[in-house]
């Protein structure tokens, strides 16, 4: 199937769950305890991500989702640091803060990108679950998914209270679950157990038809939507009542850390739903979300401009022709990867050897090279009568062809000045035998702060000699 990118920010969900906080203590080893045949570790770097439900809700945050949480914590620092980094993420959080009891937190002891140690401090929390359900209800009016992220560190203690409140107000459940009992989520509408998780419950799957006949059996007992089987290296596999299953195969490339990569799943799927794509498409683009977390060390998000360029590469629409639109958006995603964007423009009407040498030139000046190209009515205005002898269309096509060219776009006006204000490239290159200040649109550039740069031409080379030549034959 072909994957868009949703419209994340008319997404909306709820997430109740399991907060915890992933604490990294990092460090350098050089030597063996004298107390016992252990590293010792001097911690040089501390840092602290939300995890398990609140990891959830930081992901759909990233995703431009917007998103809500609630869960149970303790009256600590630990509490304090969870709320301020999702609140700067933009989640909206609602804490149970229980005295006497603390925030779950897993620190995790790091030397050279490897994990020597992992120290939980936890107990279960005794939460007030009418209080919580309350809260619930108060916020479904507002959300479009209700995603409930289960760890059994006793947040979730209503299950069935919670999902029947949805039901009420016609929004689906989305479960991530946890134990040995799979009733507690009867009438969900979507479960996303690992294969592991799913075996406890129906026993060991010999084959796929077993797996298959087993979830089938699962989904009918317990009056699911469907079931979503991750597999790790085998993919991931949904399931619905009376429908062909559809299985999707793994597509990371390299796995780093499979930490947080089932969080990653369901908060993309739900995130995905709320935007309004249908389940197979939802489904999809979780799959491809997960190959890029487990690239990542430790409990990790994807950003929407990471999520939108893997969609890019999986179409093969990384580069070309793009609208104004298009192209403001590509922009904006490269320029979160630290990419510096090059620009230049022209007619190239007829392409030949001395426009590929002057593009990969500029090309060499920074990370993605737009090329502006002046449209059929402004190069006849330009050039006069009988030009263009290419229309826009095959000049753009044949620009997107070459290896040094992004991105393309036309133009209308005379001077690609309004193009320059909207882009705000961090290099404008022009060809020719100028001075910087007799470029078209450099005083734009330079105001805020851009490089102008002119390059030399190809000797001897350019459009208007090959028409004369043309013409004289």
């Amino acid at each position: 199937m072909k994957l868009t990118m949703p419209h994340f920010e008319q997404a909306s969900v709820l997430v109740v769950g399991d907060v915890m906080l992933d604490r990294y203590w990092h460090g350098g080893t050089s030597r063996i305890s004298p107390e016992a045949p252990v590293p010792v570790v001097k911690i040089n770097q501390r840092e602290d991500r939300p995890g398990g439900a609140a990891n959830v809700a930081l992901n759909m945050a990233a995703l431009g989702a917007k998103t809500w949480l609630i869960g149970a914590t303790g009256e600590d620092e630990a509490a304090d640091s969870l709320a301020d980094s999702l609140g700067s993420a933009g989640v909206e959080t609602h804490f149970q803060r229980i005295a006497g009891q603390p925030t779950t937190i897993k620190l995790r002891v790091m030397s050279r990108h490897q994990q020597l140690i992992r120290v939980d401090f936890e107990e279960t929390f005794d939460i007030n679950k009418d209080a919580l359900a309350s809260e619930v209800e108060k916020l479904l009016p507002s959300v479009k998914v209700l995603l409930l992220s289960d760890y059994g560190k006793g947040t979730l203690k209503n299950h069935q209270q919670l999902i029947k409140l949805a039901k009420q107000h016609n929004i689906p459940v989305l479960v991530d679950p946890k134990g040995n009992d799979f009733t507690i989520y009867k009438g969900a509408t979507l479960l996303t157990p690992n294969l592991a998780e799913f075996e406890a419950i129906v026993g060991k799957c010999l084959d796929e038809n077993q797996l298959i006949e087993k979830a089938q059996q699962l989904i009918e007992h317990l009056e699911l939507g469907g079931l979503l089987i991750t597999r790790g290296e085998q993919g991931m596999t949904l399931l619905r009542d009376n429908q062909q299953e559809l299985h999707l195969p793994a597509r990371a490339r390299e796995v780093f850390d499979v930490t947080g990569a089932g969080d990653t799943v369901i908060s993309t799927l739900a995130a995905a739903i709320a935007a309004g794509e249908e389940l197979t498409e939802a489904v999809a683009l979780a799959n491809l979300a997960a190959s890029i977390v487990v690239a990542k060390l430790g409990t990790a998000c994807i950003s929407a401009p990471e999520l939108r360029r893997a969609i890019q590469r999986d179409t093969g629409n990384g580069k070309g022709v793009l609208s104004l639109d298009q192209l403001l958006i590509a922009v904006e995603d490269a320029r979160a990867q630290g990419e510096k964007i090059v620009f230049t423009n022209g007619c190239f009407d007829i392409l030949h050897a001395g426009h590929v040498a002057y593009l990969e030139q500029a090309r060499s000046l920074g990370g993605r090279l737009i090329v502006a190209v002046n449209d059929d009515a402004s190069v006849t205005a330009l050039k006069g009568v009988g030009r263009p002898i290419n229309s826009v269309d095959r000049r753009m096509a044949v620009l997107a062809g070459l290896g040094a060219v992004d991105w393309v776009t036309s133009f209308a006006d005379s001077t690609p000045e309004r193009l320059l204000q909207e882009i705000r490239p961090d290099v404008l290159v022009k060809g020719g035998d100028y001075s910087v200040d007799e470029v078209v649109g450099a005083d734009i550039v330079l105001a805020y702060g851009g490089e102008v740069n002119v390059l030399g031409l190809v000797e001897n080379s350019s459009t208007t000699a090959i028409v004369d030549k043309i013409k004289g034959q």
